[in-house]
């Protein structure tokens, strides 16, 4: 039997709950774009209306779902999110028509995009304390390691099996792995577990006050923050639904944004790893207004170039601030707000982020169907990115935790 401590462990659980979070994700579900639209004869803007609708009542959920990590322990409640996501690849396999796509679509938002990574991040962000920033870099790994291998490997699949049969083989995979994982894992961890002995030092720690969820949202840093944030999500959903519409604009071969997806997961995996150490270093209130620069001249890319080797410069850049945010996003809100209420907090930026991605994938549809080029939305991304920025970097001195006196 190997002997494993519970930082290691934990870590694991992350990393797997990460991973398998993918089947729920843009960059996963737009792989099956064409076949299921095909079969059910449907355009791009109904498919993104659909997908944005599905996924806003995803979110809506996910407010009061998320929040009951906070009162349950995390193996009970990593169970039932198992369970949940099973059923959800089981049915998306049974999709006919457009209505049970919308099921099928919400349940995987639901389920997977959602859920999944909300727990393993709010498990890391409330357990690790000194190391969390390459906590968060270890787990958010396992997205990164999906990103790079799930692409090729589907659209391989696809030439071979149908995608029912793609999708009922994960169904499968969830069910036989992901118990074991968690039994294994985090059985003997409970709410008060944390990193190493801190308890210990609690007198030598600064204590800041940990904010509950209606007290955040009346704070107006929250909603600078977030502008930020939710860049990538809404931006990055939108071109990996659409990244179909991306190649045949530009002209390129059916497998180059496939192909391109792993420069972005090696991108991905290299920021992840320098910025947990730099998030442990300098904060993660210090490094959040260089997070979507590199977002930004991703977009300059997708304007200016058509030639086929800018599709591995357009991701590699989108996978810097991929790796970025996700370290970033789970960690800011922990420095600024605490770890109490944490799994409320997130659950409230996770659904945020994932209504977020509806409006991405809703206004890339209808700029689509209207006629706008690739170029033209790549213009009205970045116009956004400078926007959100700017107001960061005009109130980057206000971002602090609320310091308790002993």
């Amino acid at each position: 039997m190997i002997n494993l401590s519970l930082n290691k462990k934990i870590i694991i659980f992350g990393f797997i709950f990460t991973f398998f979070s993918s089947f729920g994700q843009s960059f996963f579900l737009g792989l099956f774009n064409a076949p299921i639209r095909n079969e059910l004869g449907i355009t791009h803007g109904q498919f993104g209306s659909i997908y944005a609708i599905a996924t806003i009542f995803s979110s809506l959920l996910f407010i009061w779902a998320g929040k009951k990590i906070d009162d349950f322990r995390l193996l009970n409640y990593s169970f039932f999110v198992i369970i949940l996501l099973f059923l959800s690849t089981l049915f998306f396999s049974l999709i006919n028509n457009i209505y049970f796509l919308a099921v099928g679509i919400f349940l995987m938002r639901f389920s997977g995009q959602g859920l999944m990574s909300h727990t393993s991040s709010t498990a890391i962000s409330r357990y690790f304390e000194k190391s969390r920033g390459k906590a968060l870099s270890a787990i958010w790994f396992g997205l990164s390691t999906a990103e790079f291998i799930l692409p090729v490997l589907i659209i391989y699949f696809l030439t071979i099996y149908s995608w029912r049969s793609v999708w009922q083989g994960i169904s499968i995979m969830i069910i036989l792995i992901l118990p074991l994982v968690i039994n294994f894992t985090i059985k003997k961890i409970n709410f008060e577990s944390r990193e190493g002995n801190l308890e210990k030092n609690i007198k030598n720690k600064i204590k800041i006050k940990s904010w509950k969820r209606n007290e955040v949202l009346r704070d107006y840093r929250f909603y600078i923050i977030s502008s930020n944030m939710l860049a990538m999500p809404w931006i990055f959903t939108g071109m990996a639904v659409y990244q179909s519409f991306i190649s045949d604009s530009k002209l390129w071969e059916v497998y180059t944004i496939p192909k391109a997806f792993m420069v972005y997961s090696i991108a991905s995996i290299f920021t992840l790893f320098s910025s947990g150490f730099l998030v442990d270093k300098f904060t993660s209130r210090t490094l959040i207004p260089f997070m979507n620069i590199p977002l930004l001249l991703a977009m300059v890319v997708l304007f200016y170039s058509k030639q086929e080797i800018s599709a591995y410069f357009f991701l590699g850049l989108i996978g810097i601030s991929n790796g970025f945010g996700n370290i970033l996003g789970s960690s800011t809100w922990a420095e600024i707000y605490g770890v109490k209420y944490i799994g409320s907090i997130k659950a409230l930026t996770t659904a945020f982020m994932v209504f977020s991605t509806a409006l991405g994938t809703a206004i890339f549809g209808v700029l689509i169907d209207s006629g706008f080029t690739i170029e033209n939305i790549a213009l009205i991304c970045g116009c956004y990115i400078i926007v959100s920025i700017s107001l960061l970097i005009l109130f980057r001195k206000t971002i602090e935790p609320v310091k308790l006196v002993n």
